[in-house]
């Protein structure tokens, strides 16, 4: 029986698998079954709390300040992302040119991606301050602007300041997942339609971009769901300032739960997050059933 089990793939697949799912348990699982367990309770810093039902949720759906920070992260993850996908997808077709030094340019791309959040944050505060801005320095000395610019003391600007610097931190992740993606196509087929006449903006449109949508699915979920998430960057730079315009629903979450002590209030935002993580899971799902139809599988 034990030699049947070691050369079965399965059992042995099981086993391997085991470590894997032990850990995910013990450090995805139960904290998440624990968040859940505690929005539905009104727990406090230092005291055991009892169960309230749906009461912080009731609460929260009608808070202003709540409402203020779904808008501000919906509104940061579609433009953040968008932007995100289009200059990623331009670099990830220009680095799959034969270009000179292309792996050094390639190994440059990725900086952004590697440097530590906390870090990056801190580089744009400095590059975002109201009185030692490198940007408004430079603005001022060419004549531009009378007086320094506060990026992040006016909600929309500051808005926007964090969506840029979120921006160029995620650029190379989609860069360099769609390059993988591009170097799986065959240049049979860009030859082909070449030789059949084919502008470059055709063979884009009809070759690169339907062989790219599976990948293109699985990158913008991750990036979706990275940027929906964005706690560090947010907290470090603004921890949701002015006036609550860039908090987003984590950094709002940690506010409410961890300095606030309302942990059952804290916990029950965060589980507001999950059905907009969700819907980009099944967005990425459809993208890898539209993967097995072009290649010929079941739907």
């Amino acid at each position: 029986m034990l030699s049947r089990f070691q050369n079965s793939r399965n059992g042995l697949g099981l086993v391997f698998m085991l470590p894997a799912a032990l850990l995910l348990l013990i450090f995805l699982t139960y904290p998440l079954g624990l968040g859940v367990w505690l929005g539905f309770t009104d727990t406090k810093t230092g005291r055991a709390g009892e169960w309230v039902g749906f009461e912080n949720y009731a609460f929260l759906l009608g808070d202003s300040v709540t409402q203020l920070a779904l808008f501000n992260t919906l509104f940061y993850t579609i433009i953040a992302s968008i932007v995100k996908f289009a200059l990623g997808l331009w670099l990830a077709l220009l680095l799959n040119e034969k270009l000179p030094f292309k792996t050094f340019f390639r190994a440059v791309v990725l900086l952004p991606w590697i440097v530590p959040t906390a870090l990056s944050a801190i580089a744009f505060w400095w590059i975002y301050d109201s009185q030692f801005s490198v940007i408004s320095w430079t603005l001022v000395k060419l004549g531009l602007i009378d007086s320094y610019i506060d990026f992040l003391g006016d909600p929309w600007m500051a808005r926007i300041s964090t969506i840029i610097a979120n921006i160029w931190r995620g650029i190379p992740f989609v860069a360099i997942s769609l390059l993988a993606g591009l170097q799986t196509i065959s240049p049979s087929l860009y030859e082909a339609a070449a030789i059949d006449g084919a502008t470059p903006w055709q063979r884009f449109r009809n070759i690169t971009l339907p062989l790219l949508t599976p990948i293109i699915a699985v990158v913008m979920t991750f990036s979706v769901l990275f940027t929906f998430t964005d706690f560090q960057l947010i907290y470090v730079l603004t921890r949701g300032g002015p006036l609550n315009a860039t908090h987003l629903m984590a950094t709002l979450a940690f506010q409410r739960g961890i300095p606030g002590g309302s942990l059952g209030e804290g916990a029950a935002l965060a589980t507001l997050m999950v059905p907009f993580l969700l819907a980009a899971v099944l967005f990425s799902y459809f993208g890898l059933q539209r993967r097995a139809w072009q290649q010929g599988g079941d739907k």
